[in-house]
């Protein structure tokens, strides 16, 4: 499959506090827009709910996310893989969104 580059306009300090969450999940941003990309291509749709506001479940599990990938990534250099498998990302992500619906 080939590449292509797109180009979007972002506010400076939200490209920078991603740059900072997105290193310390072992992701570059362009990885990192990637994965949103591949979800919402596999889920048909934005692969998180949108809301007005944010309760604290959904912090937690935006939290917990972050640190599972975290570890997965870790895992992928492990085992020597150079990526992790979207299927076992979306497993993850589906038993998160379980925990958060049945916390609100």
């Amino acid at each position: 499959m080939g590449q292509t580059n797109i180009s979007i306009r972002i506010d400076e300090d939200i490209k920078k506090d991603a740059e900072t969450l997105f290193a310390e999940l072992g992701l570059t941003l362009s990885a990192a827009t990637n994965i949103f990309y591949r979800q919402a291509i596999r889920t048909q749709g934005i692969p998180f709910p949108l809301t007005a506001a944010e309760h604290g479940s959904q912090k937690q599990a935006r939290k917990e996310f972050g640190e599972v990938f975290k570890a997965m990534q870790v895992q992928s250099v492990i085992n020597n893989t150079d990526k992790t498998a979207m299927d076992d990302i979306d497993a993850i992500v589906a038993e998160i969104r379980q925990k958060t619906r049945t916390e609100t």
